[in-house]
């Protein structure tokens, strides 16, 4: 199917009256978003402390109200060198109060190599989060990277991909549009 059609049925299915339900995200999933494996139902995250850039504590929560690309990555990890700045740009591109990628270096990431690495991606409009002691990605089962969750308004895990992906790309951005538009309810019965 051309890209064209493509695009035209992902819109045509983000403004729906039904809303954004699991099945609706299957239907959003071409291109990378093919790999992306639906949560449902949805998910709690657990309340672990994060670090940002200076130390200071974040948790998730603080970001509740929007949907949320979360992307666990490491300093080390080739695959995440070639995947951030499509999540930059993608932030770029749709950050807003509705809409936040955050990423999260996770493990033995040293601020010096985390903003090194960011220098030498291009990386301009993310923030810095930190989960040294692997807590919150052990607690969610990440055991490579990596892995990008995203999270509905309330704080919940909708979906998830396991690898890499083109986040600026059509197909992804379509759906997390679709994602931002409806709130993304959870799935009827």
């Amino acid at each position: 199917m051309p890209l064209f059609r493509r695009l035209a049925l992902v819109a045509a299915l983000a403004f729906t009256a039904q809303g954004v339900f699991a099945a609706d995200i299957e239907a959003l999933r071409l291109g990378d978003m093919k790999k992306l494996a639906v949560t449902a139902p949805p998910t709690a995250m657990p309340e672990v402390v994060l670090l940002d850039e200076k130390g200071a504590k974040r948790r998730l929560d603080e970001w509740r109200g929007k949907v949320l690309v979360v992307n666990f990555w490491a300093t080390w990890c080739a695959s995440c060198r070639t995947e951030m700045p499509s999540l930059d740009r993608l932030q770029g591109a749709m950050g807003s109060d509705a809409f936040e990628v955050l990423t999260v270096a996770t493990g033995r990431n040293s601020m010096p190599a985390i903003e090194k690495f960011f220098a030498e991606a291009g990386v301009t409009h993310l923030q810095i989060l930190r989960d040294e002691r692997q807590t919150m990605s052990r607690e969610l089962g990440i055991l490579g990277l990596p892995v990008t969750l995203i999270l509905n308004r309330e704080g919940q895990e909708v979906a998830r991909m396991i690898g890499d992906a083109a986040w600026d790309g059509a197909e992804a951005r379509a759906l997390l549009a679709a994602l931002v538009a409806e709130g993304t309810p959870g799935p009827t019965n």
